[in-house]
């Protein structure tokens, strides 16, 4: 087995995401596994970087994943997740006082939604509104919120300014992803005593690991193999574990991104068919 470097890519969609590599760095090294992290300020580039063979693993958004599958012609390998990566939702949000209590009540209203390629604030849910009869483009007005665009919903900025123009009524309805919802609730960010859920999406997956089509499946399985050493009960790996949003690494999953897929289908998204898992 190669005893080089296994080269792992991340995206900076927020200044801690150096912190959180620089100690997973320092976990394999001490795990015997040398990773070196290089840093990219979009997905775009990183998937390029991925086929370039500038990296060997990505960490990868959920339309990260539908570009590397698209591209590898579904050869790429795929890796971790973590635990609340798994089975999560977005709420079509409107004001309670609206009075608005389903999907087919936004026919002919305006809906909030986030960054042009945001997942679970953009994508998913104009696939929701597909799915219940409301054609994009046509049966509603789409009032997006670009703030962060390369990051794929990384940066909820724009998930976020979409709900603060619900509650300020600018827009009738707004996207939230079910752990934003949840937050901006109990923080007070969002009045839920005004504003509140008509629908979900059914669930769907998020942040994979993804790897090079060329690369040794052996090399990818025992990088797996060490990551899924880090224990939350272990001090020494809580913080970066709290840090990047996890309490475990759970083997990961395609069958998750089947939503997104579609929704990529049906806006063209990359141009061609999104395939199938």
């Amino acid at each position: 087995m190669s005893s080089e470097a296994i080269k792992v890519g991340a995206v900076i969609y927020d200044p801690k995401v150096t912190v959180i590599w620089g100690i997973i760095a320092d976990f394999f090294r001490r795990e015997g596994l040398e990773t070196r992290c290089e840093f990219y300020s979009d997905y775009k580039s990183q998937v390029d970087g991925l086929f370039a063979g500038e990296i060997d693993i990505a960490w990868n958004s959920p339309l990260a994943w539908v570009d590397c599958h698209l591209r590898g012609e579904g050869r790429c390998l795929y890796g971790a997740m973590r635990d609340a990566d798994r089975d999560r939702k977005t709420h079509l949000l409107v004001r309670k006082e609206s009075g608005l209590t389903s999907l087919a009540g936004l026919k002919g209203k305006v809906v909030g939604l986030g960054a042009s390629d945001s997942p679970q604030a953009r994508l998913i849910p104009i696939n929701l509104l597909r799915r219940h009869g409301l054609e994009f483009g046509k049966d509603y007005v789409e009032k997006r919120f670009d703030v962060g665009v390369g990051l794929h919903g990384d940066h909820v900025g724009g998930e976020l300014d979409a709900v603060k123009a619900l509650q300020a009524g600018e827009v009738d309805a707004a996207a939230a992803l079910d752990l934003n919802w949840e937050a901006w609730r109990k923080d007070g960010t969002v009045d839920s005593g005004k504003v509140v859920s008509i629908a979900a999406t059914p669930e769907f997956d998020h942040c994979i690991f993804v790897g090079r089509p060329d690369l040794q499946p052996e090399r990818f399985e025992r990088w797996m193999e060490v990551l899924d050493r880090m224990d939350y009960n272990n001090p020494d790996h809580r913080t970066m574990m709290d840090m990047e949003g996890l309490k475990a690494w759970v083997p990961g999953r395609t069958s998750g991104f089947a939503q997104l897929q579609e929704a990529c289908d049906y806006l063209k998204f990359f141009g061609a068919s999104a395939g199938k898992a």
